[in-house]
């Protein structure tokens, strides 16, 4: 959620900060807008809107200047408009920002300024904390660094900001605090982001700023210090990010270009971790902690969205190959129970951004009570790898469209090798059955690619349901998550309302609702639930529901039953998953296309939601 761009050097901003924006669309936003300083002064331009009203807006305006800012909105105090747009003035309107977080005490600090004389043009929260910046400069007669640092220790919340400041017009001030912001290196120059895709076509050299940490950017130099005023060292890193991956690469979509790199992102994410013929897996960065796997009482995972339904995979694995007891939960409602956790706990976070609030925030309590973290993330640098005790890494590549794919296949593999990396920790697995089953996941991405050429059946499929309003997905024991992945999917980019169930559940409720319109897609695969997922079958098919049914390639009882079949191959049903689920996302992003979505960017939703 949210977008930040900025650039000081020795480049015309505009073009660098425009781009920028552009690259960081897929976080999801309402606004944009573009803060510039040349000889003449600043100049704002912001619109509700694209990028691209933006661009049209200012097309004929003085866009000069070597120093600038930008900001896509995702709207949280303020519905989305021009006057709501970033960047925000102060009061005397010599300082700006750009903000992504949350100013959770903004209201009281509003009453205040405003008391004292500040007029505020705007709803939102961070003009008041740019208003609380000049306020204090004023009273304190001290130096735009050191006030934004006071300002900071009167907030509580979530921020990542630029400031920009008319009467210096030579540099820029950026700050964080559990929002992610990422520094460009370059020879004169520096950028400024919420991630690396906007700098990677500049530098490959960045400095990850760290939660309560200011720095102050000029052409020449960097300095970073702590809230506390102490001066920080910075890691300079090298991005592993490649220029290419941000391009649709000749899709229609990011979204089908991700769906069909799965079969290299699981691959990429199985490399140097898995040894078939010695039945082994390794897996560096939980490496220290194997012999305290041995005597672990419990695994709890915390997620959001689709990785909570990843994680809902990685239970069955667990307990299955592993024996240890797993409860999966919502990050967002975890952390504001009163949950038993003891030393004895480990806790596998995981985000594909390595930024989700709520998943931070349950990781924090979990600390705090002594267990044991471990992240599962896509993103090197982000904050959950920092936060967490060790963890791996899913090696997916940038995923730029909203509704996760292969993120979430990447993270399914994780939890796969997590699972079988217990089971070898605790004997809990035979070396010939861990050979056996490392061959098979070995070879699934060549399943993967054979179940993407059933894509024009799929599209076939799709024409027939994609005026459908509401849309059952059901399945059995690992089928389960895969049927609620499908669901989400299918709402997330065809605003189609839809729900998984357990199969078994469709009689305690869902049933109600079958007709001759409502479209109900199963994980029918020949598995050890098959005979009862047929019962469900023939339930739906009485009452003349309609019945989309993913089965394993040669199938002919399903067939004899269902409408429409779309094979997949035969794997072992700790696999199921992998393979399952590029079917669902195909459907659905074969619907949101005929019914003319935003497939890559659908309404509301931000990729990555870094507030509550």
């Amino acid at each position: 959620m949210c977008g930040i761009v900025g650039y000081i050097g020795y480049r015309e901003a505009w073009p660098i900060v425009l781009k920028g924006l552009k690259r960081l669309e897929y976080r999801g936003y309402d606004s944009a807008g573009i803060a510039l300083m040349n000889n003449s002064g600043q100049h704002i331009y912001k619109k509700a809107g694209k990028v691209a009203v933006l661009e049209e807006f200012a097309e004929t305006q003085d866009k000069s200047g070597t120093i600038g800012m930008g900001h896509t909105r995702w709207a949280t105090h303020g519905v989305p408009s021009d006057r709501n747009s970033h960047p925000h003035t102060s009061n005397n309107e010599k300082l700006s920002i750009i903000h992504n977080g949350i100013i959770e005490n903004y209201a009281t600090l509003k009453e205040e300024l405003t008391n004292r004389g500040h007029d505020f043009k705007s709803d939102t929260d961070t003009e008041v904390l740019i208003h609380l910046i000049e306020e204090i400069q004023k009273i304190e007669q001290i130096d735009l660094l050191e006030a934004v640092r006071l300002a900071l220790h009167e907030v509580n919340g979530a921020y990542a900001i630029v400031i920009m400041d008319k009467e210096h017009p030579d540099r820029l001030i950026a700050a964080r605090k559990g929002s992610p912001m990422v520094i460009g290196v370059g020879k004169g120059e520096y950028f400024i982001a919420s991630d690396a895709t906007p700098i990677i076509e500049y530098t490959k050299n960045v400095i990850y700023l760290k939660d309560g940490e200011i720095a102050l950017i000029t052409r020449e130099d960097l300095l970073i210090k702590q809230l506390d005023n102490v001066v920080q060292t910075p890691l300079i890193q090298e991005l592993e990010l490649k220029l290419e991956m941000l391009e649709k690469g000749g899709f229609d979509h990011f979204m089908l270009k991700e769906i069909y790199e799965q079969p290299r992102s699981i691959k990429d994410c199985m490399r140097g971790r898995i040894y078939p013929e010695e039945g082994k897996v390794q897996l560096g960065g939980i490496k220290e902690f194997a012999e305290k796997l041995k005597n672990i009482d419990r695994i709890i995972i915390v997620a959001c969205g689709t990785s909570w339904h990843a994680g809902l995979v990685g239970e069955y694995l667990i307990e299955e190959y592993a024996r240890i007891p797993v409860e999966v939960e919502y990050a967002s409602e975890f952390r504001y129970r009163n949950p038993i956790i003891t030393e004895k706990d480990v806790v596998i976070a995981i985000s594909q951004s390595g930024e989700t609030a709520d998943t931070m925030a349950a990781i924090e309590m979990a600390k705090e009570r002594g267990a044991t973290i471990f992240g599962i993330c896509n993103v090197a640098g982000a904050s959950i790898p920092r936060l967490t005790h060790a963890g791996v890494y899913t090696h997916a590549g940038p995923e730029i469209g909203v509704a996760s794919t292969k993120a979430f296949t990447a993270q399914v593999t994780v939890l796969t090798l997590m699972a079988f990396y217990m089971a070898q920790q605790k004997g809990t697995i035979t070396t010939s059955k861990l050979i056996e089953l490392l061959t098979e996941l070995d070879h699934i991405p060549e399943k993967i690619q054979i179940a993407l050429e059933s894509n024009d059946l799929i599209k076939e499929v799709a024409e027939k349901i994609k005026d459908s309003t509401n849309c059952l997905f059901l399945g059995r024991g690992s089928g389960f998550p895969v049927a609620l992945e499908g669901a989400l999917k299918l709402k997330e980019i065809s605003y189609i309302h839809a729900e998984g169930y357990p199969a078994a559940e469709m009689k305690h409720g869902p049933i109600a609702l079958i007709d001759e319109e409502m479209p109900v897609v199963f994980i029918a695969t020949q598995n050890s639930s098959y005979e009862k997922v047929i019962s469900n079958i023939q339930e739906v098919k009485a009452r003349k529901g309609k019945v989309i049914a993913i089965v394993t390639q040669g199938d002919t009882e399903v067939k004899k039953m269902a409408d429409y079949c779309i094979e997949i191959p035969d794997a072992n049903e700790a696999f199921l998953p992998l393979i399952a689920t590029i079917p669902l996302q195909l459907l659905s992003y074969h619907i949101a296309v005929m019914r003319g979505c935003n497939v890559d960017q659908p309404r509301n939703l931000a990729k990555s939601v870094t507030v509550e």
